[in-house]
């Protein structure tokens, strides 16, 4: 069954501050957003006659008011794009909310059996729009113009508009452009799966204090996951904690089996049994953790209550293929107190949570169970890394596809933790191999297409599974991949035997200066003509599509690393550029491109550049790579969110 229309009828922006004018551009046409005269911060319109959210994406575009940094008169307005699926997501009842930045926007639709506007559609409380004359702007815009940007990607606005009827593909556009991504046809192969399960639904069940929201917090880069604030009684397994930070997550806190609390063993019970009844993947539960304290001995502590082992005991009949992971926490404490009572007994601790831990749950029920200990504490990531690795390996098994292609609930566990990098190229990998990547070799995959339009879906494919905390997606910005694209150059085979000055492109314009870390205008506007000429005939089809999968996937572990005391706040230009600094001036990129130059594809095995592929991306000595990369990074603020192209702050 086909989803109704979206149909827009109201939208409203606020706390705007710092913005000159707002435009609305959707299907060719162009509408102008009012001031509210009260508020100075708070732009809408409401639309009598209603637009319609369909294949074509609604685009705003935002004008600042000049800043005393900026080098110009004029400034340069911002485009936020929204896609229909996106929107259809995260619906709530008719309205639509995202926040971009500080500014928070609602879209208002009408519900999907109402032809015409409601008195309701403009919010009793907000200011009317002033009257405005519906002129459209046209705009020339095409099928072929839409591009496939999540929700809040900024691009530049002043690109000229193109016309009906695009030119060859093999003729680029002017230098300073970038030709609109043909969308029709080519649509991520992540966009279905995340569709089809947009978050990870894991259960946690513990007792107060035992840990949680600090489990929580480090695995899945959040800053608070609200656990029932480690108070007994306060947790409702019903309600579904969700973080901004983290869209991939959605978590069910139980308060666990507390002495004298036998009611939370049959809400437990009833909750996991409904959820299994679900008909929808996305509304099952993906994982279970049950959370016990290790117990001290001599502490007079106890690791399993009355309820808790009545629970253990039906676990098979009332979880089934449910993943269950028994995590016994707080494991530091352990190992301290036995090394202080017996120093020269190494293996102590260890034989203690076999015997008093693990052989205690498996009697109860009566199989061995899943297990992992794990500590809160930094010099014990490894055992966190164990208890997602653990987590991914058994969701992976319990559900499956067909053909063996890509599930989304592994897609989802793996992009939700943000701990376990490796993941992510595993899943990337296995993306790529499902659909875009096996045929590189063999242009009739892509008939029709430019360079430029098959990267841009595999591109967002990649940055989907890496899943980074990132609201205003710089990282599928029209400015980060034209630096991706202008790095991918580098892997073809050099015009003369001079080496090759990684501190400039062409021009001799420096890349990435320090005090701030500055990309030149270069490095956007000045792109090969490969990337617009069409995928079927070109040479060097293989070899590009390798560096470009190779590269970003590169970039993104370096920025994994880079952030990783940061996971919970937004990703910035700042960082972003330091990463590609990095590699850009490694010698694993130099290594990487080298391979790649030297690379022959089969006319006979279409797999040649698939195989290729995958055998580079994956490398035991990846931490190594990467921690050489950083080695030299400048010492500079990655919370402060420098532009592209100037000294400029975003606020």
């Amino acid at each position: 069954m086909m989803a109704s229309l979206l149909k827009l009828s109201y939208i409203e922006l606020q706390n705007a501050q710092g913005i000159e004018s707002v435009k609305l551009q959707l299907n060719g046409s162009e509408y102008s957003l009012a001031r509210s005269q009260e508020k100075s911060d708070t732009f809408s319109k409401a639309f009598d006659k209603p637009l319609t959210l369909e294949t074509e994406p609604l685009a705003l575009s935002v004008s600042r008011k000049r800043s005393w940094f900026s080098c110009c008169g004029e400034t340069v307005p911002e485009t936020i794009t929204f896609r229909s699926v996106d929107v259809r997501s995260k619906l709530d009842g008719q309205e639509f909310h995202h926040v971009w930045g500080k500014v928070s926007i609602k879209l208002r639709f009408l519900p999907q059996t109402q032809s015409g506007v409601m008195a309701s559609s403009v919010p009793a409380k907000s200011e009317a729009p002033q009257p405005i004359t519906e002129q459209p702007v046209v705009t020339h815009s095409t099928p072929a113009q839409d591009t496939v940007r999540s929700a809040g990607t900024p691009v530049p606005a002043n690109i000229p508009p193109t016309a009906n009827t695009p030119p060859p593909a093999n003729i680029p556009p002017p230098a300073n452009t970038i030709a609109p991504a043909n969308r029709e046809g080519l649509r991520p192969t992540t966009e279905d799966l995340i569709r089809q399960c947009p978050r990870f639904r894991v259960l946690v069940v513990g007792k107060s204090g035992v840990g949680k929201s600090t489990l929580i917090n480090r695995i899945f880069g959040v800053n608070t996951a609200n656990v029932a604030k480690d108070k007994p009684g306060e947790a409702d397994i019903e309600q579904e904690f969700t973080s901004p930070e983290n869209d991939r997550l959605i978590l069910h806190d139980s308060k666990g089996f507390e002495a004298g609390d036998a009611g939370n063993y049959d809400t437990v019970k009833s909750f996991i049994v409904k959820r299994k009844k679900e008909p929808k993947i996305k509304d099952q539960l993906h994982a279970v953790w049950l959370c016990f304290q290790i117990p001290i001995p001599t502490y007079g502590e106890r690791l399993l209550e009355d309820a808790a082992e009545a629970f253990l005991k039906i676990r098979k009949e009332v979880l089934g293929d449910t993943p269950t992971i028994v995590v016994f926490t707080k494991h530091d404490r352990l190992v301290s107190f036995m090394r202080q009572r017996m120093p020269n007994d190494p293996e102590a601790g260890q034989r203690y949570l076999q015997e008093e831990c693990v052989q205690q749950i498996n009697d109860f029920t009566g199989e061995n169970i899943a297990h992992v200990a794990v500590s809160s504490k930094p010099r014990y990531e490894h055992e966190l890394r164990d208890l997602i690795s653990l987590t991914q390996d058994m969701v992976s098994m319990s559900f499956t596809s067909p053909g063996n292609e890509v599930s989304p609930v592994p897609l989802a566990a793996a992009g939700a933790q943000r701990m376990l990098p490796i993941l992510k190229v595993q899943l990337s990998i296995a993306v790529g191999r499902q659909r875009y990547w096996r045929v590189m070799g063999a242009s009739a995959n892509f008939p029709g297409y430019t360079m430029q339009d098959c990267l841009r879906v595999i591109h967002n494919d990649i940055v989907a599974v890496w899943n980074f905390y990132d609201p205003c997606q710089y990282l599928n910005s029209e400015e980060f991949r034209k630096v991706m694209m202008n790095m991918v150059e580098r892997a073809d085979p050099p015009a003369s035997p001079s080496r090759i000055d990684t501190d400039t492109l062409a021009g001799g314009v420096p890349l990435i200066a320090l005090a701030p870390v500055m990309l030149p205008l270069n490095a956007f506007f000045t792109l090969g003509k490969w990337v617009f000429a069409a995928y079927q005939g070109l040479q060097g089809v293989p070899t590009k599509f390798m560096a470009y999968i190779v590269d970003l996937t590169h970039v993104l572990e370096i920025l994994f690393a880079l952030t990783a005391e940061m996971r919970a706040k937004k990703l910035t230009r700042t960082a972003i550029k330091i990463a590609y600094k990095a590699y850009l001036e490694s010698e694993w990129m130099t290594h990487t491109h080298t391979d790649i130059r030297y690379f022959r594809c089969s006319a006979k095995d279409r797999d040649d550049v698939l195989d290729k592929i995958t055998s580079m991306i994956p490398s035991g000595d990846r931490e190594d790579r990467v921690s050489r990369a950083l080695q030299s990074k400048p010492s500079v603020d990655l919370g402060r969110d420098e532009e592209w192209t100037s000294e400029e702050v975003s606020q």
